[in-house]
């Protein structure tokens, strides 16, 4: 591999790393839990980032915490579905957001 191959691109491009894992992981079913009837549902909902504030370690704290507790489900027989993206903050969002148009 040549040293220019090494270089890492000076901005990240979302659509040249991301391009296909969206549609793997619906053809792979990841936002589905097995609905397996022999086991307990579980599942947590992961929302989105809060655009009112600035991202710190207790977001990081959260999401960690959703990781070992679905683990822990799983293991446990659970059929455990963790899915991102739940709104929870659309009022203080449409807020901020529309507080930066005017």
């Amino acid at each position: 591999m040549s040293e220019e191959q090494n270089i890492m691109a000076p901005k990240y491009n979302p659509q040249e790393v991301e391009q296909g894992r969206y549609k793997f992981w619906v053809d792979g079913k990841f936002f589905e839990a097995k609905d397996d009837a022999s086991k307990e549902p579980f599942t947590v909902v992961i929302p989105p980032p809060n655009v009112t504030g600035r991202l710190h370690l207790g977001h990081a704290w959260d999401t960690t915490l959703q990781d070992i507790i679905t683990r822990y489900k799983r293991m446990r027989g659970y059929d455990v579905l963790w899915l991102p993206g739940m709104d929870h903050a659309g009022i203080a969002t449409q807020a901020k957001v529309e507080g930066k148009t005017s």
